[in-house]
């Protein structure tokens, strides 16, 4: 079946940079995937990313403090499982992607998220204000990254926030700390904060968003862990930069797009 966005679809994502496909998983999907990421984690399956190792604030310090063990991220979830693998290659994110991005040619990347990200009650960090695109490497800062909620995502149990339109906007290498965060303490960025917006997700939502969006996230303040599968797909004329950290896996192009 294909897949017509709505104008206000488009409209949204060209204005804020995001928007939210309601009740894009049904439940047997979300089932299924849940089993599959909770047997990665529960004991960790590797490769994955601990809390420890980012260092971001209300991390563990380091991997022997208690929590140290803390997943935020399993790696490489494309190659995972089929169930995983199915959800990246979708059809319908497929047409979705090809609207959004005037190409009917869309390739997932392999390089860039491409994994489970977690948020475990205690020993979850806060994520600040960032641009996915800081350590990427394309042609164009044009990629779009869909974030699927699994289960509810709202502002206690870490939902992403996003400050709409910044996909857009022009940020001065001044406006940013040594880590490509956006400096709060800057009174230009304190008002752009200000117009910040809690990305509440039902589970089955899908969360479009552009690769220039600023966008943070806090910890969780819940007794159940967060999980949510995060793919980043770029047109067939946006290529990785030769030799760089984008280029060292091949993307994989998604049929169905039109």
């Amino acid at each position: 079946m294909s897949v017509e966005l709505k104008t206000e679809d488009l409209s949204a994502f060209a204005k804020d940079g995001y928007f939210v496909a309601r009740g894009f998983l049904s439940e047997p999907v979300r089932a299924k995937l849940k089993a599959s990421i909770l047997g990665d984690l529960e004991p960790l399956v590797g490769p994955a990313e601990l809390e420890a190792d980012v260092g971001y604030p209300g991390a563990p310090g380091d991997r022997s403090a208690e929590g140290g063990a803390t997943p935020r991220r399993l790696l490489h979830a494309f190659a995972r499982s089929n169930d995983l693998r199915a959800l990246a290659l979708h059809e319908e994110v497929a047409q979705i992607l090809a609207q959004l991005m005037g190409s009917d040619q869309v390739l997932l990347s392999q390089c860039h998220h491409n994994c489970v990200m977690t948020k475990y009650p205690g020993f979850s960090s806060a994520t600040l204000w960032h641009q996915d695109i800081r350590y990427w490497s394309f042609d164009r800062p044009e990629l779009i990254s869909v974030w699927y909620a699994v289960g509810d995502e709202l502002a206690d149990n870490g939902a992403l926030s996003v400050i709409p339109g910044t996909h857009v906007e022009n940020f001065g290498r001044g406006r940013l700390d040594r880590n490509l965060f956006l400096r709060p303490e800057l009174a230009e960025n304190q008002g752009l904060i200000e117009q910040a917006k809690v990305v509440e997700l039902a589970a089955g939502d899908a969360l479009f968003f552009h690769c220039r969006l600023f966008h943070a996230a806090g910890r969780n303040l819940t007794d159940q862990v967060k999980i949510s599968p995060v793919f980043t797909y770029h047109a067939q004329n946006n290529q990785p930069i030769p030799e760089t950290s984008s280029d060292r896996l091949p993307s994989i192009m998604l049929s169905n797009a039109t």
